[in-house]
């Protein structure tokens, strides 16, 4: 039951007061399982997720070439990842330690802001990357000036208002409180009420998941039937765009094998809690995937430079290319030392 209240599955506004009696279901003992494997595949992916992602941005920001739309997309989509990875660790060290918050009640909010943070912006990065797509192979003519990099960089500015905004009611109902029962001071997330609980739920459905995945979906659509009937020929573009677009088409996928299970399991938990469904049975079926298909959702910020690497052509140039620049200045460097070593040899000679 802590693991639940701590990750914010279950509305804590009806948790008693005195801690007793916190659920007329037994826990399943699936839960001793995932309290043993969770610390570990926390670190696990933490450290492979900073390494990708901060490899990306390096190979973005460093490329002597400036980044196109979809890599500014792409470039706020690592940082918004990499948020999240540096994020992780705290809850890897608090689940090892049996959900005893060491780390201050304001490291408890900023945390989890970022996790949520993280929710929000990756997917409407994902939006802008579909558009982009969209706009390059459907309508290239008639809204051309919207895929400017001026463009591309205002709309992340957005994305990021927009999911400091969608977490203030995380910073705010996020606390630590001392958990009698169990012994600890953990970090909860407190709702004031089961109707505050319910809204900001499905406000996580809703901008979370809903709308955004629609947007994506109807893009995806006319991206796939632009390419079928490749429309784009005209333009003498076709290759350039097909490998920019088969990338966005493997992140998208990747993004939905990853989220779609948690946001499904987050339905059916609101529809028990309306009592559409019910039984001890379901309740910690959906409870225990609920906390898997959490881990398989961050996993969506480890997949996303592999994919880069073994489906991105175009990101792989770069990294070639890099390579070679920081190569020929070094050599360069290595030869101008030499230089003048030998002129101050013969100096002294």
């Amino acid at each position: 039951y802590l693991n639940k209240l701590l990750w914010g599955t279950i509305p804590t506004s009806i948790f008693p007061t005195n801690h007793t009696n916190v659920s007329e279901c037994p826990d399943s003992e699936a839960w001793a399982w995932l309290h043993t494997m969770q610390p570990i595949y926390m670190y696990v992916i933490c450290v492979l997720g900073i390494i990708g992602n901060v490899f990306v941005l390096l190979v973005f920001c460093l490329h002597k070439k400036a980044c196109t739309v979809a890599e500014i997309y792409l470039g706020n989509l690592a940082a918004a990842d990499l948020l999240l990875m540096c994020c992780l660790p705290f809850w890897a060290i608090n689940v090892a330690n049996g959900f005893d918050w060491q780390f201050g009640s304001v490291m408890c909010r900023l945390v989890n802001t970022g996790i949520k943070m993280n929710m929000y912006c990756s997917v409407y990065f994902l939006v802008l990357v579909s558009a982009d797509r969209y706009i390059a192979l459907v309508h290239a003519m008639s809204h051309g000036r919207m895929r400017r990099p001026w463009y591309a960089k205002l709309s992340c500015v957005a994305v990021w208002s927009l999911g400091v905004l969608l977490s203030i009611p995380t910073l705010k109902f996020r606390t630590v409180e001392y958990i009698s029962v169990y012994d600890v001071t953990a970090c909860i997330l407190a709702y004031p009420s089961p109707e505050a609980e319910v809204a900001f739920d499905i406000l996580l459905i809703l901008l979370g998941f809903v709308i955004p995945v629609s947007v994506i979906s109807y893009c995806t659509w006319k991206i796939i039937d632009a390419l079928r009937k490749q429309v784009i020929d005209r333009f003498n573009a076709v290759n350039t765009e097909k490998k920019a677009t088969v990338l966005v088409l493997v992140v998208l996928l990747a993004f939905l094998i990853c989220w779609v299970p948690f946001h499904l399991v987050t339905v059916l938990d609101l529809m028990v809690r309306f009592k559409a469904l019910g039984g001890c049975t379901l309740q910690s079926l959906l409870d225990i995937c609920n906390q898997i298909f959490t881990y398989l959702a961050l996993s969506n910020s480890v997949l996303n430079p592999i994919l880069y690497v073994i489906v991105g052509k175009n990101f792989r140039k770069k990294v070639k290319v890099l390579l070679e620049q920081i190569t020929h200045q070094g050599t360069k460097l290595g030869g101008s030392t030499r230089s003048q070593l030998s002129s101050t040899l013969k100096t002294f000679a």
